[in-house]
């Protein structure tokens, strides 16, 4: 199989071009090749496809093999692909999620060759039917206690087409996230599981993040993650409605914009190409 190593802010995916390969079982695969000590290495395995209403479609999984509908990092890194390898001609293109169809502006560096991403990440889905969670189906969770162990957090979730709990704490580099993510991740509040973020309010403009990503663990960087938390940042009156997002692999820049809609813009880098046996 050939393949491609991306990363966006240090979240990086194995990807494959489809419109040239088919890949047969990519639940399998994703957990081969993401294994970092004889795979390839990543959090995960991303499938570039044709779309019969978009420019391109990304299937995305995780690296324990589990689909998730959108990774923020990750469709950056394809529309970069997508446009350095000819399959798209144009600097705003359309991307085919499991979340929905995304728009994305793409900013080219003196080799031509795409540098940098917008992605027009939608609005946050702040109701606990569209998140899922369990409860009242009309609710918003905005600062709800949550105990975990011995410890009471104050969780504001929402969906960016996948589930997320963002949690604010004092000290995020010292924060036991490896303790506390997966608890969370698979409470029972979830009936999918949810994504994790452990946030630190720099100040009105700034925040710091990190991670626990359902199915991958504790990641660099994750998009669909700082859009929820800049949805939860402003419902918390925590920032203004611009933040920069400092990220263990990376910056985000992040707006969530009059129309309702979050914007994302960040790097988007190809690391190597290869080749490598599946079966």
């Amino acid at each position: 199989m050939k393949f491609t190593k991306m990363q966006g802010a240090g979240n990086d995916y194995v990807y494959v071009n489809c419109f040239e390969a088919t890949v047969q079982d990519p639940a399998a695969v994703a957990v081969k090749v993401s294994n970092r000590n004889f795979g390839i290495g990543s959090d995960g395995l991303i499938l570039i496809m044709p779309s019969e209403v978009a420019d391109v479609r990304m299937r995305m999984f995780n690296s324990d093999g589990s689909e998730s509908e959108m990774c923020g990092n990750g469709i950056r890194c394809v529309a970069k692909y997508a446009y350095d390898h000819g399959i798209v001609a144009k600097k705003e293109i359309t991307a085919e999620t499991g979340a929905g169809i995304l728009t994305l502006q793409l900013f080219t560096g003196a080799d031509g060759k795409v540098e940098k991403v917008r992605v027009n990440m939608g609005p946050p889905r702040l109701i606990r039917k569209e998140i899922p969670m369990v409860g009242n189906p009309e609710e918003k969770v905005i600062s709800e206690p949550l105990n975990i162990l011995h410890s009471t957090f104050n969780i504001t979730c929402a969906s960016m087409g996948n589930p997320h709990c963002v949690i604010f704490v004092d000290d995020v580099d010292n924060f036991e996230v490896a303790k506390y993510g997966p608890l969370i991740e698979n409470h029972e509040l979830f009936p999918r599981r949810t994504n994790v973020e452990f946030v630190q309010v720099i100040s009105r403009t700034e925040v710091r993040q990190r991670t626990w990503e359902r199915g991958a663990g504790e990641t660099l960087a994750c998009g669909t993650g700082s859009s929820a938390v800049t949805a939860a940042c402003v419902l918390n009156g925590l920032t203004e409605k611009k933040i920069l997002n400092h990220l263990t692999g990376g910056d985000l820049e992040m707006e969530w914009s009059e129309d309702g809609n979050i914007y994302m813009t960040g790097p988007a880098v190809e690391v190597f190409s290869g080749e490598i046996n599946i079966d």
